[in-house]
């Protein structure tokens, strides 16, 4: 308030500009930015530290899996386990092919790291199952991708353009989805051999491509009719850019879950082959042949055990990651269910 005299003798107080300490006037456009002493050409929501980060759909969808805890378990498994195969040249202490006849059927022991006991031959086991690791890891990898890209064309073609070429290539899918996929994949690796797993590889794409093309093709029919889509067909986008720069980025939730799972099911399917005897054979290392092995000494519980236990954990844990990424890239997911 400032103190003023009248004509007349008489004084009275008037109000002057706000001041905050140290006396200095607030402008009038200053607000609240200059009663907390900050700069008013600073934004003043950073300058108190409270900006708003912008998050994309990615970021939330991470934020959700790591709150999956089953799915962290899973992915911290992977990680030890593929690990342990990807370095298997520095984790197992022995070669694959390397045989110790002065240890024959040893069961487990850490005398000489023969951790999972040794075979019939005297070969590590441990070292055994280390190697077979590496190899499901390619089977499954490779078989995850090829399948992914092919199941994708497929039903991206097949949901976009709809009509006679939707009919056909579904039709082709149905008859894929309809064959005894064991019974042909034997078949299958009996004609056109067996041994590499590279070769088994191929033979398992081809038949899991056809449930990631439906998924596919049941995205792509619902998206096609969104406002988005019309509004790049009007200005003037052709259908390859459509199918694969603005609806492709909305399937990749789907088709990242399938593929991860498609991990799983390769490894397990390869292990069956290769226990049965039409999959991967001697010199190429591979769990269910090691298991195939372990049944010629049924005495000996550790051949059989150990690369069993190994297979189930892989399995498990794939599963585990491809369900928290199912929750996490569920755009109406609400709840973290584990």
């Amino acid at each position: 308030m400032t103190e003023f005299t009248r004509p007349d003798g008489s004084s009275g107080l008037v109000p002057t500009a706000p001041t905050v300490a140290g006396g200095q006037p607030l402008a009038p456009d200053a607000g609240i930015d200059t009663a907390v002493g900050m700069d008013p050409g600073v934004d003043s929501t950073a300058a108190a530290g409270l900006e708003l980060k912008v998050r994309s759909q990615w970021s939330y969808a991470r934020m959700r899996f790591f709150r999956h805890r089953l799915a962290v378990a899973g992915l911290v498994g992977l990680i030890i386990v593929f690990g342990a195969g990807i370095f298997a040249n520095f984790v197992a202490p022995y070669p694959y092919a390397a045989i110790d006849l002065n240890n024959i059927l040893q069961p487990p022991t850490t005398v000489n790291q023969h951790y999972f006991g040794t075979d019939g031959i005297g070969a590590d086991e441990f070292s055994r199952v280390i190697w077979g690791i590496r190899t499901s890891l390619e089977v499954g990898v490779f078989v995850a991708v090829v399948s992914s890209i092919f199941g994708l064309i497929i039903g991206a073609v097949a949901g976009y353009f709809g009509g006679l070429l939707d009919n056909l290539l579904m039709r082709i899918t149905d008859l894929v989805l309809t064959l005894p996929a064991l019974a042909i994949l034997l078949t299958a690796a009996a004609l056109l051999g067996q041994g590499s797993q590279w070769r088994v590889s191929i033979i398992l794409a081809l038949f899991f491509w056809t449930t990631l093309a439906r998924i596919v093709r049941g995205i792509f029919l619902s998206l096609r009719e969104k406002e988005y889509v019309e509004a790049a067909k009007a200005a003037g986008s052709g259908d390859l850019r459509i199918m694969f720069r603005h609806i492709l980025p909305n399937t990749l939730g789907p088709v990242i879950v399938n593929g991860t799972l498609a991990v799983g099911t390769a490894i397990l399917t390869e292990a069956a082959l290769s226990f049965l005897g039409f999959g991967i054979v001697p010199p190429t290392p591979s769990l269910g042949q090691l298991v195939a092995n372990g049944q010629n000494y049924p005495v000996q519980w550790w051949l059989t055990i150990f690369p069993g236990l190994v297979i189930v954990l892989i399995v498990l844990c794939v599963n585990f990651v491809g369900d928290g990424l199912r929750d996490a890239l569920d755009p109406q997911q609400r709840r973290v269910r584990a």
